[in-house]
Order: structure tokens, then sequence, then C-alpha cells
């Protein structure tokens, strides 16, 4: 028999990074194509999507962090109280993860026999993934999501500014349209395959946040008419 396949093993960092690579490329060819409607020349253009490349990567890494370590937190707590039930009240504790399983569809004796054997075996474990639905997979890793954010936003932005210093500058706006598209498309593909879903709707579905995004900021760009030199 072979080991089965599952997907939400990958979730603590899956989600992380391919938030982190679509913001990316996403924020930084919106920024240079906002330039570029205002711009007559590539410096300014550059010099955007550099400064929106590293403000962009250490902005999500560091809210990443934050906003996971908030989860965490919550978790330690609740696994704390858990504890500290445990100690106090073991028997009431010994029923509620009976009446769990039960409630799972299993009869009374036999639940009452799960928790038992579950309880002498790792009594915190059991209660915090069956009850509290924490667990080594699900479990809220802070620096992992941080550094997944980070890297991935860098390796996102870092395409749309390469495109920015070697593209034609009287058409920027469209190559770096065309190429962000293209890009946002092979991400789709990339974290549906990665996250075993429908390939198609994930690149449908970001290719058409990311043009309504671009057009905005290029018409914004437009719109204020400035040229930047």
């Amino acid at each position: 028999m072979q080991n089965e396949e599952h997907y939400g093993t990958r979730s603590s960092w899956l989600r992380a990074a391919v938030l982190g690579a679509n913001d990316g490329i996403l924020s930084t060819a919106s920024l240079v194509i906002g330039v570029a409607a205002a711009s007559s020349t590539r410096e300014p253009i550059i010099l955007a999507g550099v400064a929106g490349l590293v403000a962009g990567a250490l902005s999500m890494a560091a809210g990443e962090y934050v906003s996971v370590s908030s989860q965490a937190d919550l978790e330690t707590a609740d696994l704390d109280r858990e504890r500290l039930e445990l100690e106090e009240m073991p028997e009431e504790e010994l029923v509620e993860l009976a009446k769990i399983y039960k409630e799972r569809g299993l009869d009374s004796s036999l639940a009452l026999q799960v928790a038992k054997q579950l309880t002498a075996h790792d009594a915190l474990g059991a209660h915090a993934r069956d009850e509290l639905g924490i667990n080594e997979i699900t479990q809220a890793k802070p620096l992992v999501a941080a550094l997944s954010s980070g890297a991935s936003f860098v390796f996102g932005g870092l395409l749309p500014v390469l495109v920015a210093y070697f593209g034609p500058l009287e058409y920027m706006e469209y190559v770096q349209y065309m190429f962000a598209v293209v890009f946002l498309a092979v991400l789709g593909a990339i974290a549906a395959k990665a996250g075993g879903s429908n390939m198609w709707k994930a690149i449908l579905r970001i290719s058409f946040w990311g043009t309504v995004a671009m057009a905005i900021t290029a018409w914004i760009g437009h719109l204020f008419g400035i040229s930047v030199a």
C-alpha cells in the first residue's frame, strides 16, 4: 500500500508563501504601472519598484509574524487552561472527551473506552486535538509564516522589477501587465497543484483580480497626468 498524500499538511507554509508571492507580483507591478503611467523616464519606475519590493517584503513578514503570533498566543492560553482543568477536574474532562466521541458517532460505552485510553496515553494531546482543534498540522508557527511570506514576496516582487529594468519604456504599462498576468497565472497553477485544488479556477481568479488592481493603478497614474522626471 502506498502512503496517501494529504495536502492539509502543507497549509502552514503554503498559505503564507502563496499570499506573499501573489502580493509581491501584484503590488509591485501595480506600483510600477502607476508610476510608468506618469513618467517619461525609466529611473523613477525602477526606484518605485525596488522601494515597493523592500517595503512590501518587510511589511509582509512583520505583519504575518504578528498575526500568527497572536494566534499562537491564543492557542497557548487555551492549552494552559486545558492543562489546569485536567489537573483540577480530570473526571469532568474525561466525560467531556467521551461526549465528543459520542457526538461523532460512537456509542456511549465505546466513546468512554476511547476517551480513557487516549487520556491515559496523552490527555492534553487528546483534548487539544479533539476539543480545541489544535494539532501539529494546524498549530500556528509565526517564524515559518513570516519567513515564507517575506521570501515569497521578494521572489514575486523581483519579477516586475526585472521587467521594469529590461522592458521597453514606451510600452512599459502594457509589458508590465502582460508579464504580471503570466506570473500570476503561473503562481495560481503552482498553488493549485500544491494544494490539490482546481487549477483553472485558481488561474482565472488570480488573473481577474490582478487585472482589476493593475487597471485601477494605471488609471490613477493617467488621472494625475504628472510627468515624473
